[in-house]
C-alpha cells in the first residue's frame, strides 16, 4: 500500500505525492517512464512492461516498427503514446519520453524538454475518455538522472499549474508515485519551503488528521 506524502487541491482536482510501489496503485490512466525505442529495457520502463506482461512489448514492437517505416524514432524525447493497460491496474497506458541527463545533449536542455514531455503527456491525455485519476512517476528520474532537487521543483509546478488552470483537464486525481529516497526527500524539501507560492491549497494537515480520505 503506497503511503501519501502530500495532498493539495486544485481547481479542477487534487494532486497527491505518494511513497510506494507504481504497478499496485490503480488509476484510469498511467504512465511509463519510456525511451525512444519504447523497448522497456531499463530502470522503472523495464519493471512496469515486466508487470504488464508480454502483450505490451509486442504492442510497443508493433508502434515501433510502423514508426519506422516512417523513418521516424518509435517516440522521440518529449513525445507520448498511448497503448491498452494489458496487466497493469489502468485501463490506458500512456508512454512519455523525457530527458536522458545522462546524455550532455539533453541535459543542457533538460528543463525546455522535461516541460515539452508533461506537455506530450496532456495533449495525449485529451484523447482518452476515461481519465479521471492519472498515476504517474515523476519524469526524468531513476535511470534517467534528473538531478533530483530541480526535478521535483518542476514536477510540482507543471503538474499544479495545469491542474489549477483555466481549462478542465477532466482529471480529478493526480497520483504522483515514487519509491525513490532521494526524489522523495527532495520533494518535502521543496513542498515545505515553497508551500504557499504553488497553485492550489495544502490538505496535507487535514489528510493526516483524518478530516479527508
Amino acid at each position: 500500500m503506497a503511503e501519501v506524502v502530500i495532498v493539495r487541491d486544485c481547481n479542477h482536482g487534487q494532486v497527491r505525492v505518494l511513497y510506494g510501489n507504481i504497478v499496485g496503485v490503480p488509476g484510469d490512466v498511467m504512465v511509463i517512464p519510456a525511451n525512444s525505442r519504447l523497448a522497456g529495457r531499463e530502470g522503472l520502463d523495464e519493471r512496469m512492461h515486466d508487470a504488464a506482461g508480454q502483450g505490451l512489448r509486442d504492442y510497443c514492437a508493433g508502434i515501433a516498427k510502423e514508426r519506422r517505416k516512417l523513418n521516424l524514432q518509435p517516440c522521440g524525447v518529449g513525445e507520448a503514446v498511448t497503448t491498452p493497460g494489458f496487466d497493469l491496474p489502468a485501463s490506458s497506458l500512456i508512454h512519455v519520453v523525457g530527458p536522458d541527463c545522462r546524455r550532455p545533449t539533453q541535459d543542457n536542455f533538460r528543463r525546455e524538454l522535461l516541460r515539452n514531455s508533461y506537455l506530450a503527456l496532456f495533449e495525449e491525455l485529451d484523447g482518452i475518455k476515461e481519465r479521471e485519476t492519472l498515476v504517474l512517476p515523476p519524469l526524468g528520474t531513476d535511470v534517467f538522472a534528473y538531478p533530483h532537487r530541480e526535478v521535483a521543483r518542476m514536477t510540482m509546478e507543471i503538474i499544479l499549474e495545469w491542474l489549477d488552470g483555466e481549462k478542465d483537464p477532466g482529471v480529478r486525481s493526480v497520483l504522483i508515485v515514487t519509491n525513490e529516497d532521494n526524489f522523495l526527500n527532495n520533494m518535502k524539501t521543496i513542498y515545505r519551503d515553497g508551500e504557499d507560492q504553488f497553485p492550489g491549497v495544502d490538505r496535507t494537515r487535514d489528510y493526516r488528521k483524518g478530516k479527508i480520505q
